[in-house]
C-alpha cells in the first residue's frame, strides 16, 4: 500500500445507553485507510456503518480505542476542537447536500472559509475556483432552488474541497440524485481522486460502491470483509457482474 497512513483506528468501540440497555453500535473495530485510497463503507441497517461514519468526520467521539487522524489523536477532544479539526481536516457531501437555501452558489462554498478566518475578498476567489472546477462557474450566483439536484450536489463537492482537506467523506452523496446524475457525481468523485484526494464514500448501494478501489464491509458493529475492489469479483457473483459492466458507465 503506498501513501502514509492517514487513518488509524485501534480497537474502537461506541456504545450508547437508553435506559437501562446498553446499545453496542461497534465492537473492537479496527481500521488504516492510506492518504490517497478510495474507499467505501458499506453495511445493512444496524451494521454500524453509519456510527462509524460520524466518528470518522469527528461528529462523535468512541466510548473506547484510538483514532488517529492524520498524526491527530482525537479520540477523547472536547466538542470545540473536534468541530476546528472537521474544518481543517474533513470535507463532507451529504446525501440532502446541506446547503443553505437563501445563499447563492458562490456562498455556500465560502462559507467554511469563513470559520477559517479568510477575509472576503480571499473567500470569493477561493470559492470560485472551485465551483468552477466542478462545472459550476456559470452559476456562482444562483440559490439551490434555482439548481438541479445534481448542481446542487457539485457546490456540495466544491463546498467540500475548499479548505484543501485530508479526506472527502461522501455519506450516500446519490441517495437522492436519477441514474445519470449519479455516474456524474462519481465520475467527478473520481476525478478529485486522481489528483491524490482522500475519499471515504458511504453507500448502500453496489454499483456505486464499485467506483471505489477499495471496499470496507460491516455488520452487527464490525468488520466483516474489507477487499480491495480487485479481489471483489471472487467474493460477490453480483459484484462480478456489476464489475465487468464497467466500461457501460464511462459510455453513458
Amino acid at each position: 500500500m503506498s501513501g502514509k497512513i492517514l487513518i488509524e483506528i485501534k480497537d474502537i468501540a461506541r456504545e450508547y445507553q437508553i435506559g437501562s440497555e446498553t446499545i453496542h453500535a461497534l465492537s473492537s473495530v479496527t481500521l488504516n485507510i492510506h492518504k490517497g485510497e478510495f474507499v467505501a463503507l458499506m453495511g445493512p441497517s444496524g451494521s454500524g456503518k453509519s456510527t462509524l461514519m460520524n466518528i470518522l468526520g469527528c461528529l462523535d467521539t468512541p466510548s473506547r480505542g484510538e483514532y488517529i487522524l492524520n498524526g491527530i489523536n482525537v479520540s477523547d477532544m472536547s466538542e470545540d476542537e473536534l468541530a476546528e479539526v472537521r474544518n481543517k481536516e474533513i470535507g463532507f457531501v451529504f446525501q440532502t447536500f446541506n446547503l443553505l437555501p437563501k445563499s447563492t452558489a458562490l456562498e455556500n462554498v465560502a462559507l467554511p472559509l469563513i470559520y477559517a478566518g479568510y477575509n472576503k475578498a480571499k473567500r470569493e476567489e477561493k470559492a470560485t475556483g472551485a465551483l468552477e472546477s466542478v462545472g459550476l462557474g456559470h452559476r456562482m450566483d444562483h440559490r439551490p432552488n434555482e439548481l438541479s439536484g445534481g448542481q446542487r450536489q457539485r457546490v456540495a463537492v466544491a463546498r467540500a474541497l475548499i479548505n484543501d482537506p485530508s479526506i472527502i467523506l461522501a455519506d450516500e452523496p446519490t441517495g437522492n440524485l436519477d441514474t445519470k446524475t449519479s455516474i456524474e457525481i462519481m465520475g467527478l468523485l473520481e476525478e478529485i481522486h486522481s489528483k491524490g484526494n482522500t475519499i471515504i464514500l458511504v453507500t448502500h448501494e453496489e454499483d456505486i460502491a464499485l467506483h471505489a478501489h477499495r471496499i470496507v464491509r460491516m455488520r452487527d458493529g464490525l468488520i466483516e470483509n474489507d477487499y480491495p475492489n480487485a479481489d471483489i469479483k471472487s467474493v460477490s457473483p453480483r459484484l462480478s457482474a456489476l464489475n465487468e459492466k464497467g466500461s457501460d458507465f464511462e459510455n453513458i
